[in-house]
C-alpha cells in the first residue's frame, strides 16, 4: 500500500488486486468466476512469463477467433470444443448413477425440427452409403423398458458430412428422424453407415491446431437425443468400434459405453444398442 493508500500493483497480489475490484460487482455467478479465471490468468503469466511480443501475438490469435465467428460459425464454440472444456462442462453438468448411459455434447449440426417418422422408417433421404439398419431397447436402470421414449438422432452421411454442411447437396433434414419406442422400449430405422471427419480447420483456431499436429479427426458415430417423462434427458453419441481414431477424438465424446459394434450383414450393415436412462432428479434435465 502507498503513502497515498492506494495499492501498489505487483507480480505478487496482481490477481488479488483484480479478485477484490470483481468483489464490489453484483452477486451472482459471473464475478466468481471471473475471479478465478484472473486467478488462473495470472498463475499462467507468472508461469510462463510471457514477453511482451509474445502476449500480443495471443492477443492477436484471441482477435482472429472474434473476426471468423458470426451467426452462421463459432469459432470460441470450437475452441472451447477441441480443447476439451465443452465436454468438461458436459461431464460436471450430467452425471449419471452406475450403469446408465452417459451423456455427450449434442454438437453444432443438431436441428430441433426434425420429422417424427414411423418405427422402421429411412432416413436416409439420397439412399447415397452403404445401407444401415439401426435398433435400440430403452430401459431404466432395473431393464424395465421404457415405452413411449422419443428418440432424435442425427448423423453425417458416408463422406463425414451433415446435411446442414451442404443444403444445396443433400435433400433437407436427409439423415434425422425422430422416432418413438414401442411397448417394448425399442426403435429401428433404416439409413446409411456414417463416416468420420475432420473438424474445421480453415479457421485460427483449426490452422493453429493443425500446426501443433493435434488431433482433429472424429471417429464416425451417430447422435441421439432421448427424452422420457419422469427421465433425466439423454444426448449422446454412439461410436463405431473398429474406428481407428476412437482414442483420439478431437472432442473428447468418446466413452467405453457408447462404443457400438457395427456388423457387416452381406452388403449391409446393422447396429444394436442398449440405451439406459436414469430417473430425473431434482434440478436435473428431466423430458
Amino acid at each position: 500500500m502507498s503513502h497515498l493508500g492506494i495499492p501498489s500493483f505487483s507480480e505478487s497480489n496482481s490477481a488479488e488486486l483484480v479478485a477484490q475490484r470483481l468483489s464490489k460487482a453484483k452477486a451472482g455467478p459471473l464475478p466468481r468466476l471471473l475471479a478465478t479465471v484472473v486467478d488462473h490468468l495470472h498463475q499462467i503469466v507468472r508461469e510462463t512469463r510471457p514477453t511482451a511480443a509474445d502476449w500480443r501475438q495471443a492477443i492477436a490469435f484471441l482477435t482472429e477467433i472474434g473476426h471468423a465467428s458470426d451467426d452462421k460459425r463459432q469459432e470460441w464454440v470450437l475452441l472451447s470444443d477441441l480443447l476439451g472444456v465443452t465436454a468438461l462442462v458436459e461431464d460436471i453438468n450430467s452425471r449419471r448413477p452406475n450403469g446408465a448411459t452417459p451423456n455427450t455434447g449434442r454438437g453444432p449440426f443438431y436441428r430441433a425440427d426434425a420429422p417424427r417418422l414411423p418405427l422402421g422408417a429411412d432416413i436416409s433421404l439420397d439412399g447415397v452409403g452403404a445401407p444401415l439398419t439401426v435398433s435400440g431397447r430403452v430401459t431404466d436402470l432395473d431393464g424395465k423398458p421404457i415405452a413411449g421414449a422419443t428418440v432424435e438422432t442425427w448423423q453425417a452421411n458416408a463422406q463425414g458430412l451433415y446435411e446442414n454442411q451442404q443444403p444445396d447437396l443433400q435433400p433437407e433434414f436427409n439423415l434425422r428422424g425422430i422416432f418413438t419406442t414401442d411397448g417394448n422400449g425399442r426403435f429401428h430405422y433404416r439409413t446409411v453407415k456414417p463416416s468420420g471427419y475432420g473438424v474445421p480447420d480453415d479457421g485460427p483456431v483449426g490452422q493453429m491446431l493443425r500446426q501443433l499436429n493435434y488431433p482433429l479427426s472424429r471417429p464416425a458415430h451417430l447422435h441421439f437425443l432421448i427424452r422420457a417423462d419422469g427421465f433425466e434427458t439423454l444426448t449422446t453419441q454412439v461410436f463405431e468400434r473398429g474406428d481407428p481414431r476412437l482414442a483420439e477424438d478431437a472432442l473428447f465424446g468418446v466413452k467405453p459405453d457408447l462404443v457400438g459394434d457395427f456388423k457387416r450383414v452381406s452388403e449391409s450393415w446393422s447396429l444394436d444398442f442398449h440405451f439406459v436412462m436414469a430417473m430425473a432428479r431434482k434440478g436435473s434435465r428431466a423430458a
